[in-house]
């Protein structure tokens, strides 16, 4: 699980595969130049041993699907662009979450510098570990050092569904509080999957909902994000057309494409497209996810230092300026069988990648952030 209002309703789409030209003049849509260098970049990332890769470029109100690579290693069937398919994607569910509670903030039902214990009493005690102190900035922003509950062998997505189980928010944060705190809140950053389940419990007790409603009816519905949901407990298909997503399990290339839902929970365990998050994170960036007030609060954020280089996180986004100068907004996720990079310019330019594979190294993002998004 590691990183990291009303739509238009005029909101232009055009689905086209592979690389195949685009009939609109450049000025109107994707240029050729921007598909060609996005679609070498997926092409070099499968000759380097990944299964298939799914780029989704937004640019002058259009989007152009392009892939690479097979959905099946077995049957070799290639991944299509039409229909659209679906992906896990990992921690690029935080940003969906961090909206929700934005959106309760702008309603005076949550406030960011107020102590998590208000609002969840009790939840947060252990060694060096005290909710009174930690904020529901801190839990957002990864500056809580609350220990990580995927440390805890036991939290595993996809034994947890090979054993049948599934698991609470309650009993995660339990797992993790039995580790002490890794730092004093407020002092230093560190990405931590527990603050987002926290996150989840947080939305969960002021609503009195569950957060799947929440979001649905908060995000997914108002910005017509109709291949995008968060699956429930127990559901381990992705439930429309996807490839698989592949990872090396004892040292065997396996199909890891069903896993357990409860254990990312709100911190990861969202399914989407390209279309779909390209959509997310330009409304958001154009304000009409949460208002200017909670967006600029959203877009504040702190150093993660030295890796990657000059990346900021904010409440449940990232940010950085790429070398041309363009500002990028928006997030990854990692989990079993999927990689996804995904966000916008504040211009609406906007890309998401999808990789069927956890690269065994790092690759290049800021690289592909430049191609996909400066002018």
């Amino acid at each position: 699980m590691r990183f990291l209002p009303i739509v238009v309703a005029t909101f232009a789409v055009a689905l086209l595969v592979g690389c195949s030209s685009d009939p609109k003049p450049a000025a109107q849509g994707v240029s050729d130049s921007r598909k060609q260098a996005v679609q070498a970049e997926i092409d070099r990332m499968v000759e380097s041993g990944l299964a298939g890769a799914i780029a989704t470029v937004t640019e002058n109100g259009a989007t152009v699907i392009l892939t690479s690579g097979v959905a099946d290693r077995d049957t070799r069937a290639p991944i299509l662009a039409d229909p659209p398919q679906q992906t896990r994607i990992g921690s690029i569910s935080k940003s969906f979450i961090a909206s929700v509670v934005l959106q309760l903030v702008a309603e005076g039902k949550i406030r960011l510098d107020e102590p998590i214990d208000t609002y969840l009493p009790g939840l947060l005690v252990g060694d060096g570990i005290d909710g009174r102190a930690i904020t529901v900035r801190h839990i957002l922003r990864h500056q809580s050092g609350l220990p990580e509950l995927t440390d805890d062998p036991r939290i595993d997505e996809y034994r947890v569904a090979l054993e049948g189980r599934t698991v609470t928010p309650a009993q995660e944060v339990a797992s993790a509080l039995t580790r002490p705190a890794l730092f004093a809140p407020g002092t230093r950053w560190e990405y931590t999957n527990t603050n987002y389940i926290v996150a989840g419990m947080l939305v969960e007790r002021v609503t009195g909902a569950p957060y799947t409603e929440e979001l649905n009816r908060r995000i997914l519905r108002p910005l017509a994000l109709e291949d995008t949901y968060l699956p429930g407990p127990g559901e381990l298909d992705i439930r429309g057309p996807h490839p698989k997503g592949y990872a090396s399990v004892d040292g065997v290339m396996t199909d890891v494409t069903r896993i357990e839902p409860s254990v990312p929970w709100a911190a990861g365990a969202m399914v989407s497209t390209g279309a779909d998050l390209n959509r997310f994170y330009s409304e958001l960036l154009a304000g009409r996810v949460v208002p200017a007030a909670q967006l600029a609060e959203m877009r504040a954020g702190v150093s993660m230092g030295s890796e990657p280089a000059g990346m900021n996180y904010g409440l449940g986004i990232g940010y950085t300026h790429l070398p041309c100068g363009a500002e990028y907004v928006g997030h990854t996720g990692g989990i079993y069988g999927f990689l996804t990079v995904s966000g916008a310019t504040p211009e609406g330019r906007a890309i998401t990648y999808a990789f069927t594979q956890v690269p065994e190294s790092q690759p290049d993002i800021p690289g592909m952030l430049s191609r996909a998004l400066c002018p």
